[in-house]
């Protein structure tokens, strides 16, 4: 065998490739819309993302450790559009006082633009073509911009700050529909107002977001959701429609009951009729499931629920992949805008995995883009192929004897 020295050399680099995907007149709009561009003279909009997306693939810690590395790219700038590398000033006042609203808009606009590519798959036991999943995961900030979460520390010391990703994925496509970042002392139930669900569809999600005037407009829309219920949740059981008792060893459903939840909104007393599941899993964990759905079984209830941990994993790898530890800017504004930088970022690497059909871990291909953002190797082939291949030669019919023979 011999090494196979083929090189799949492109005339751009990797990087260049990857932003060539982006829809450069639509962001020119939201650009327009916001007038970001106005009193700038150098740095504008379009430099301004395509710095924060090399500083996330890239995974670098400072603005000044990304400045530098891009400076280093010297005649490669020419293809993302740049003369030159920004300075490290120049950068950080555009982080200050750019808009962050342009970048979130934009990456609504994407999710809008990739969804033909996205939302291809589906999960085979699940009969709900819209079917989504809903959670917020915190990002711990070194600085009290965001206010964080928790107690006030007894001693003189301060909290610290901390921002939450509120975030709405299709569950079939592990692909996010809406996010919201706020400060992380905000409740996670107030995200349910922001949130347009369309009729006849299903959504997921933890104990911590229930609202029960928020669940009793969705009833009315035909709106259907599966989540935990509270222990102090003031109910009365109108109707028992399944009941068994289970072995210590045995899982499953236990209980399936039609319930009356009583609550209070504005001080006037409400109802809400909705349907409690008991569940006991394989390790004899025991769950109580809501759902405002009659129509699908008690085990598909706490299936649903279980596919909620679909979005525990997108939270995962952007954790795990792009730098959320140390951030380009102490303000506000500035950390909003690169937590949006990185979610364009995830979500240009989903459209890249779906297009080439790869079956390499999202981490992998993160890690091979990172590695090669300057180099001008074919962007399919790094993450189809990328792998050292040999080709074989023809086996010569040799017996032992000779062999022997031509050694001595």
């Amino acid at each position: 065998m011999c090494k196979d020295t083929k090189k799949n050399l492109v005339g751009q680099p990797i990087f260049s490739q990857i932003v060539k995907l982006l829809p450069r007149d639509k962001f020119q709009k939201l650009v327009n819309h916001y007038q970001s561009d106005r009193y700038y003279k150098t740095f504008f909009s379009w430099e301004h993302l395509v710095t924060m997306l090399y500083g996330v693939f890239s995974r670098c810690d400072s603005m000044g450790e990304l400045c530098d590395s891009m400076r280093a790219l010297g005649g490669n700038l020419n293809y993302l559009g740049l003369d030159r590398s920004p300075a490290k000033s120049t950068a950080g006042d555009a982080l200050r006082d750019r808009p962050n609203e342009l970048f979130r808009d934009f990456y609504l606009l994407l999710l809008e633009h990739f969804e033909p590519i996205l939302s291809v798959s589906r999960i085979a036991d699940v009969r709900f073509d819209k079917f989504y999943a809903f959670d917020s995961t915190t990002i711990s900030l070194f600085s009290q911009v965001m206010q964080g979460v928790g107690r006030n520390r007894k001693d003189d010391g301060k909290k610290k700050g901390g921002l939450k990703v509120h975030m709405l994925t299709d569950a079939h496509s592990d692909s996010a529909k809406f996010a919201k970042i706020s400060e992380a002392k905000r409740h996670d139930k107030n995200f349910l107002q922001d949130l347009v669900l369309p009729t006849s569809s299903m959504v997921v999600f933890d104990k911590a977001y229930n609202d029960y005037d928020q669940f009793a407009q969705w009833s009315q829309k035909r709106v259907w959701f599966v989540t935990r219920m509270k222990k102090n949740a003031v109910r009365e059981t109108q109707d028992v429609m399944f009941k068994r008792t289970l072995e210590k060893t045995e899982s499953g459903v236990c209980l399936d009951e039609h319930i009356h939840l009583f609550y209070k909104k504005k001080k006037i007393a409400k109802t809400l009729c909705l349907r409690k599941v008991d569940y006991r899993d394989e390790k004899g964990r025991e769950y109580q499931f809501l759902t405002n759905n009659w129509d699908i079984t008690a085990e598909e209830v706490a299936l649903l629920y279980k596919k909620r941990w679909s979005i525990e994993l997108v939270f995962k790898k952007l954790k795990q992949n792009f730098q959320l530890h140390f951030f380009w800017s102490d303000t506000e504004n500035g950390i909003k805008s690169q937590v949006w930088a990185t979610l364009i970022a995830h979500l240009l690497i989903n459209v890249l995995k779906r297009k080439t059909k790869s079956d390499k871990a999202f981490s992998t291909i993160a890690a091979l883009i990172r590695m090669h953002l300057p180099t001008h190797l074919d962007l399919t082939w790094l993450i189809t192929e990328s792998r050292r291949t040999y080709s074989k030669k023809r086996p010569r019919n040799k017996s032992p004897v000779t062999i022997q023979q031509e050694l001595f």
